[in-house]
């Protein structure tokens, strides 16, 4: 187990990325993972040199053990020498995409089962006070807040949500320790203290090349270079849901249900201003099948593993959907999750969650869109200035190096600001 250096974090986001700054790891044991690497390089000259393949496991999955011994340390020890000049850590096809949960030590798995049979006896409670003829809320409400407490510690001492993506680990790479269960706040984001920030190690920008094929995660970086020649062109496409966010009481910070979907809908308006054309679905029912001709951009929520082909994608499309588990896999392709049907359709961008990651788990739509529009950021920088948090369950997969509209941006930075307006910075 590794223990807390703090749950504040930063240091400062990248600016100007570079080839040189892209370390792209590889797993030789996987057909088609060093062609992917060797492709990139080819085509972003990237030096050889920053091309690291690891002995991993061929699977999606990989242990916590086997992170920390396969993964992690070699990676470490191949960069020692470096570790002021990487910025980003590019994994592709081939390498594990889930880190597994740290395993309880004997004695928390002892207190784990004695506390078994008391969360069952306060179920019970529930139940038994439910199948009243008159039900006591009161009562009703003390013993589900048993339930939670005794779960609440239950799931403590096993660990139950220490397991994360692995390019969200790696974000980490250089701190020496930090907590595994649930997230680390994230400090590449532009809201994060930056007195905070200074007194952290390195953070890393991490992304992912990957798909059902090689071939599709070739394709991801031959799209990004064809957008980048004349600049991202096309239409932009908001599937909010008409949930109504009240600014004056915000509890959250803006990260429950309401708030993303406000950002939603700020994203449609900053991207309007912009001038790019902008077609907004402010009702609950998502984009019909084949109604989205001509997607440079698609942002839309809440459809758990449930894909409706909407888009037609442009080449360089950015298109994700906020639902839990979007990304479990990105190599089956006969899954219903979005991550892998929106690269099998075109997309070049997406991202997603690799397990239940709560709304807050994903960046806030006007924040990443707005940044992506400015034309100062590739599309794993504005990842980056926007995720709230890092060890935790989302994938990011695209060229770091893609900026869809260096050539003609859209909006003045200034433009962007926190999301939703008026929800307060939930890193104070």
């Amino acid at each position: 187990m590794r223990t807390l250096l703090s749950v504040a974090l930063l240091a400062s986001p990248a600016v100007a990325l570079d080839p040189a700054d892209v370390v792209v790891v590889f797993n030789p044991k996987a057909d088609g993972s060093k062609d992917v690497a060797d492709h990139y390089r080819a085509k972003r000259n990237v030096p050889p040199e920053n091309l690291v393949g690891l002995d991993l496991p061929t699977t999606e999955d990989i242990t916590r053990a086997d992170y920390d011994g396969k993964l992690a340390a070699p990676l470490r020890a191949a960069l020692k020498d470096r570790k002021d000049k990487v910025k980003v850590i590019l994994t592709v096809y081939g390498v594990p995409l889930r880190v597994g949960r740290q395993q309880p030590t004997a004695a928390e798995a002892a207190e784990a089962d004695a506390l078994k049979p008391e969360l069952d006896a306060h179920k019970a409670t529930v139940a038994e006070l439910q199948k009243a003829e008159k039900p006591d809320k009161v009562l009703i409400a003390a013993a589900q807040a048993k339930v939670r407490e005794t779960s609440a510690r239950v799931g403590k001492l096993t660990h139950s949500e220490s397991h994360a993506c692995v390019d969200s680990e790696l974000m980490l790479l250089w701190w020496p320790e930090y907590p595994l269960d649930r997230w680390v706040p994230n400090p590449l984001n532009w809201r994060f203290p930056s007195d905070r920030r200074a007194v952290l190690p390195r953070v890393l920008i991490t992304a992912r090349l990957d798909g059902p094929t090689p071939a599709i995660a070739k394709r991801l970086v031959d799209d990004a270079l064809t957008a980048e020649a004349t600049g991202l062109q096309g239409k932009a496409y908001i599937d909010a849901r008409g949930i109504r966010y009240d600014a004056k009481t915000p509890t959250d910070g803006g990260t429950g249900y309401a708030g993303y979907d406000e950002s939603f809908r700020e994203a449609a308006g900053l991207l309007k201003a912009g001038k790019v054309a902008v077609v907004l679905d402010d009702e609950d029912p998502l984009f019909a099948p084949g109604s989205c001709p001509d997607a440079a951009l698609y942002g839309g929520w809440y459809a758990l593993t449930r894909y409706t082909p909407c888009c037609k994608f442009v080449p360089g499309a950015v298109a994700w959907h906020l639902a839990s588990g979007e990304a479990a896999s990105l190599r089956n392709p006969d899954t219903k999750q979005w991550c892998v049907n929106l690269l099998k359709d075109g997309a070049a961008v997406t991202m997603g969650p690799v397990a239940e990651p709560y709304t807050v788990g994903f960046p806030k739509p006007a924040e990443f869109f707005g940044f992506l529009a400015t034309g100062h950021y590739t599309v794993a920088e504005c990842y980056a200035r926007t995720a709230l948090l890092t060890s935790w369950m989302t994938v990011f997969v695209g060229d770091p190096l893609y900026n869809p509209y260096a050539k003609a941006p859209k909006l003045k930075e200034e433009a962007v600001t926190p999301s939703p307006a008026g929800s307060g910075n939930i890193f104070k």
